[in-house]
């Protein structure tokens, strides 16, 4: 029994000596860890600090896009990303939960708000693998403030927002090809994921150097929920936001153009139309569009057509190319206007060139009432007085070809087929040979230009954002003087005769006041099959105009491709876009009409009980603009009343036995208001003076006799105050 016991004492003795010793060495550990701070050759503070320090990125704001007047045309906004915490550990009191604890009436909620149906939001909130958050997609991102602030409202327990720039386009559908878009772009960094916005297109795409900026970080120290702690240590990299861009658009130009765009595709339903306004002196673009376009904020009728026709769509021209032709024999001294030539047809070899009335021709006459016609023989004779050869070489010195160099993406260069002899004659009015808008664009500067020509620009200047010095600045460069300043002249004179002549065939693009110069252009399509396609509307009608003539400030340019014409000519979808674009326009930078220019007088017939269309294409050719009220077939009234006398270019009101509807009136006189007035028996009030800039009653809006019609009126030339109007008026229609 006593050895028992000793056996036991020594037993506790060896068993207290070895937890005294594992003591020892635990205490020992610990305080080698506290003071070396060290544990297996690891810093554990600096794991320590590495653990609950958090980056986050500061997003730098993407540069504003501005027009020539430092109107906004995209800028960035403040949105916001939802996101739904799922993991309870972030709840520390019940009573105040900081996660979804009711996944099903949740769903419900956001559902009201958010693009997405109530059933996927919940499978979301319920998404096994126990996350800690997740979000919903492209439909939890983009949110507005008012909508963050509805959400909020519901007071849904573990729902936060994150903030995020979201680019803002407020002029809506508005030279949307030409500024292009953003698209946030997922990018992962470290683990994480962020979302980038990125030029997509157009100018967005262009200089995405120079609006994109540069993302700051600020690292924190935090609690495990990734709050900050108290004392908390901070390194922060500033943000440096993108440059600025100022384009040469002029809003209220480019206002001009969206609404008669919008009009033509409204009654004309074209496959393709687009138009551009350039100063003629520099190659400075003032306004470009196009035709289906999109809205850049929602990408709506982006699916319809990516691609910018103005700079991207090559395509033959048409009769407009015979302006360069023109040029050209008159550069060579080819030209007589005087001398008779046999219009009707031209034998290319085995086969025959034809002016466009089926061949007929309009017997012997002139060359200046060829160019007037346009005549395709009148061309395919002065290319044989100056040879292929020359005008092969009259055709690179127009830059016909060659890229413009514009800085946007994806221009075409088109070609020229020059290769037999009969697609050298058909080359010399258009056909075969394929441009694009800014080539004749580019090339018509010559003309205007006292034969210098311009390269076409969209750039204005970028401005730094943190200097506001300027960085970059775009001059006018000449790219080339492919005529004479006499030959240019020469051109311009005989171009005015093909809207002023009785047969010319650009009579319905005068303007009372304004002496235009031009050609038109219709221009076969060719289909899939690489044939031409048959029918009166399978064409590219077009009309290239510079006014004033004897000192062209400006060049307008209009396409219209397959437009549902009504027993019309394919001149009145493109003439109502060049005629209210080039006059309001010229009214706007205060180019004053001539007082001196006498126009010529008509005297119309009695058109009440005709067909509609019958009356408009008479209307046409007597170089009266028409202003169709209503879309009935039949014609009611007609002011001014049979036997009137009026000037081309005026403006005659024809009112149809159906659906009166209300016409834009922007940049009309307050005569032309009249007309409409006293024709649909409406009541007038107006203040100012000058022309129509505002109107209560809504483009196309219904009519109804008696009812009121209240008309703004102002003087052209105040820029500033014109853009205000703009502005406002686009504000009042979002």
């Amino acid at each position: 029994m006593k050895e028992n016991r000793n056996n036991q004492k020594i037993g506790a003795a060896i068993l207290f000596l070895g937890f005294a010793l594992l003591f020892f060495i635990l205490f020992s550990r610990v305080l080698f860890i506290q003071i070396t701070g060290k544990a297996d050759g690891h810093e554990l503070k600096n794991e320590a600090l590495q653990k609950y320090m958090r980056t986050d990125v500061l997003e730098a704001k993407r540069g504003t896009i501005y027009d020539t007047n430092g109107e906004v045309i995209a800028e960035d906004s403040t949105s916001f990303t939802i996101a739904a915490i799922l993991d309870e550990s972030v709840t520390t009191n019940p009573e105040e939960p900081n996660h979804v604890i009711d996944p099903e009436k949740t769903a419900e909620v956001l559902a009201k708000y958010i693009d997405m149906d109530e059933a996927e939001i919940r499978a979301r909130l319920e998404k096994d693998g126990d996350p800690f958050q997740v979000e919903f997609g492209t439909a939890g991102r983009g949110l507005s403030n008012s909508v963050k602030r509805k959400i909020e409202a519901e007071n849904l327990p573990g729902i936060t927002f994150l903030r995020q720039a979201k680019r803002f386009y407020p002029n809506g559908r508005f030279a949307s090809h030409l500024i292009g878009f953003t698209r946030l772009v997922e990018e992962k960094e470290d683990g994480k994921t962020s979302f980038e916005a990125e030029g997509q297109m157009g100018i967005e795409k262009s200089y995405e150097k120079y609006l994109e900026g540069q993302d700051g970080k600020i690292r924190y120290t935090s609690d495990l929920w990734g709050y900050l702690l108290p004392g908390r240590h901070e390194m922060v990299a500033e943000p440096e936001d993108g440059d600025h861009l100022y384009v040469t658009l002029d809003s209220k130009i480019q206002t001009f153009l969206e609404d008669a765009l919008n009009e033509v595709e409204a009654q004309y339903d074209p496959s393709k139309a687009f138009a551009v306004v350039a100063e003629a002196k520099t190659g400075k673009i003032l306004a470009m569009s196009q035709r289906p376009t999109f809205h850049p904020g929602t990408r709506k009728g982006l699916d319809v057509n990516w691609m910018n026709d103005l700079v991207e769509y090559s395509y033959e021209p048409g009769s407009t190319m015979k302006i360069f032709t023109l040029a050209a024999a008159i550069e060579e001294g080819v030209y007589n206007g005087k001398e008779i030539y046999k219009s009707g047809t031209y034998k290319v070899g085995p086969n025959q060139v034809r002016d466009h009335n089926a061949g007929a021709g309009w017997g012997d006459i002139t060359y200046e009432e060829g160019v007037q016609r346009s005549s395709n023989v009148a061309m395919a004779n002065l290319l044989e007085k100056m040879t292929p050869g020359v005008f092969r070489q009259y055709l690179e010195d127009f830059r016909f070809g060659q890229k413009t160099g514009i800085t946007l993406p994806n221009e075409a260069s088109g070609s020229i087929l020059y290769n037999f002899p009969l697609e050298q004659v058909t080359t010399s009015f258009g056909q075969g040979t394929t441009v694009n808008a800014m080539q004749m664009l580019q090339a018509a500067t010559a003309i205007a230009n006292n034969g210098k020509m311009m390269k076409p620009y969209i750039i204005d200047k970028i401005v730094d954002d943190t200097t506001g010095k300027t960085i970059v600045k775009t001059k006018p460069e000449v790219v080339g003087e492919p005529i004479s300043e006499e030959t240019a002249a020469a051109t311009l004179d005989v171009l005015e005769t093909v809207v002023t002549a009785e047969h010319g065939t650009g009579r319905p693009y005068h303007i009372e006041g304004y002496d235009v110069a031009g050609k038109t252009g219709t221009a076969q399509l060719v289909g899939e099959d690489g044939k031409y396609l048959t029918g009166t509307n399978n064409y590219l009608f077009s009309f290239i105009g510079m006014a004033p003539k004897d000192d062209p400030e400006l060049i307008v340019y209009v396409a219209v491709a397959q437009p549902k014409l009504d027993n019309e000519s394919g001149s009145a979808p493109v003439s109502k876009v060049f005629n209210p674009v080039m006059r309001n326009s010229l009214q706007y930078l205060n180019v004053k009409p001539d007082e001196n220019i006498v126009s010529k007088t008509v005297k119309l017939e009695d058109y009440t009980g005709k067909k509609t269309a019958e009356a408009r294409e008479a209307y046409a050719k007597y170089g009266v603009d028409p202003v169709i009220i209503g879309t009935g077939s039949e014609i009611v009234k007609q002011v001014p009343a049979a036997g009137e006398k009026l000037l081309q270019g005026e403006k005659a009101v024809l009112l149809t036995s159906d659906k009166w509807t209300m016409p834009d009136m922007t940049g009309w006189s307050i005569r032309d208001v009249l007309k409409v007035t006293e024709t649909a028996g409406l009541k007038l009030s107006y203040s100012g003076t000058g022309y129509v800039t505002s109107q209560n009653i809504k483009v196309n809006g219904l009519l109804k006799e008696g009812q009121k019609l209240i008309v703004k009126l102002e003087k052209p030339g105040n820029a500033q105050q014109a853009n205000e109007n703009a502005k406002e008026e686009s504000d009042q229609s979002r």
